[in-house]
């Protein structure tokens, strides 16, 4: 199952019969006290023809709380989102972002493990389309997409914790909140007992788009990725988690995702925390 497409086998796919179903899921973390990015604005100001606007902390995350800053969204509410957006089971779905690839990927993922058999996403993101934009605000047709997760897939902090013991659980955060240098989210910074560092950009060129499949697997081996019976990924919220399984399944590595991630994860003052470069 391909799990990226490029903007020219898009542009391709979108004069066909049935085209795929485009989703815009622009969105960027903010910081305290930093001005919230505006994803609806970005939208608004020009998407992809036909592409509707999903809202990454409205429907593809519940409210922020002890389950960590971006929760899975309840389903019933998630498969509403979708069927709004003209998702439907039997059609193919892209999703896109602004080029860091990371929202994109939260949708990719939600979708793929709630049971949707043809989810891509637009490598580069909207920096790589060459097509015009548009302004124009679709109205799809109501889908038909009932979610249904999958039994595997899903981490909670028990499980993170336990495959950073028997498999290889990577941290997609940057090196210096992985070692604990800087924290400027949560409680406290380092990383859970065990992960190994894996900064998400570095699974990408100059361009944002995802480096080739054979160079990620070399990646993912340098980390010990091929000697695991299992991969789990996990962040700050579970967002650039999502691209980090992305990537693994460009090269062809199935992985778990912790979405409570360290924000849940270092919420809780009970739970062991490790400083430093080492994984333990």
């Amino acid at each position: 199952m391909e799990v990226i497409i490029t903007a020219s086998r898009l542009a391709h796919d979108l004069t066909a019969d049935r085209p795929p179903v485009l989703l815009d899921v622009r969105w960027q973390l903010s910081t305290p006290g930093a001005k919230a990015f505006d994803g609806r604005a970005a939208y608004a100001a020009g998407h992809l023809p036909g592409a509707v606007f999903v809202d990454l902390d409205e429907e593809l995350a519940s409210a922020p709380g002890e389950r960590g800053r971006h929760p899975l969204p309840e389903l019933a509410e998630f498969g509403a989102a979708m069927r709004r957006a003209g998702v439907s089971a039997g059609r193919p779905v892209v999703v896109y972002d602004g080029g860091q690839g990371w929202a994109a990927a939260r949708a990719w993922w939600l979708l793929r493990w709630t049971g949707h058999p043809d989810v891509r996403v637009l490598d580069g993101g909207l920096s790589a389309w060459e097509g015009p934009l548009s302004t124009d605000v679709p109205e799809p047709d109501e889908g038909d997409f009932e979610p249904v997760p999958r039994p595997t897939g899903l981490l909670d902090a028990a499980g993170a914790a336990a495959l950073a013991r028997s498999g290889v659980l990577l941290d997609a955060r940057a090196g210096e909140r992985y070692r604990g240098d800087v924290e400027p989210i949560d409680r406290v910074g380092g990383h859970i007992p065990g992960a190994v560092s894996a900064p998400t950009n570095e699974n990408v060129g100059p361009d944002g788009r995802f480096l080739p499949a054979d160079e990620l697997k070399a990646r993912f081996a340098a980390l010990g990725v091929p000697d695991a019976a299992q991969v789990g990924v996990y962040c700050g919220s579970g967002v650039s988690a999502a691209h980090q399984a992305l990537a693994l399944a460009v090269a062809g590595i199935p992985a778990e995702l912790y979405v409570g991630s360290w924000s849940e994860w270092s919420a809780d003052p009970s739970r062991p925390v490790a400083v430093g470069p080492d994984p333990q």
